[in-house]
């Protein structure tokens, strides 16, 4: 059996190459999509909280690439300087890419049952503590 780190690493690309591929025809990248979601999500959302949020996902340079893609591409707006908002077009092509999601989603967990997919979670999440914790250097 291959250890955890090598499944982690396969399933993150499989996740993001799939969901590049598939989020294209929308002019999106994975991270994009994320940035969106955060927007939804928070309302006049600060950039700083965009990138505090999604830290774990990208680097600096791709999440600010991502919010400048957002902009230029009408998903979003700024209210007010370094807010963030979707445009009532942006809200509504987002929408349309929840379809396309949904049924990503469901592909991926073709044969897991629910409980199994929770269990795996679970499991992730207490290995972060673990390492990233007081015991385990709070890296």
């Amino acid at each position: 059996m291959k250890p955890i780190g090598y499944w982690l690493n396969r399933t993150d690309k499989a996740l993001t190459h799939y969901m590049n591929d598939m989020l294209a025809g929308f002019g999106l990248t994975r991270i994009a999509w994320q940035v969106l979601n955060v927007i939804q999500d928070t309302p006049d959302v600060h950039d700083t909280e965009v990138r505090s949020i999604l830290a774990a996902n990208a680097d600096l340079a791709t999440l600010t690439e991502a919010v400048d893609a957002v902009l230029a591409d009408g998903w979003a707006t700024r209210p007010a300087p370094d807010r963030l908002t979707l445009t009532p077009d942006g809200r509504r092509r987002l929408n349309e890419v929840a379809v396309r999601v949904d049924a990503f989603r469901e592909l991926s967990m073709t044969g897991i049952a629910l409980d199994e997919y929770h269990t795996a979670v679970r499991v992730l999440e207490r290995m972060c503590h673990n390492l990233e914790g007081p015991a385990g250097g709070g890296r």
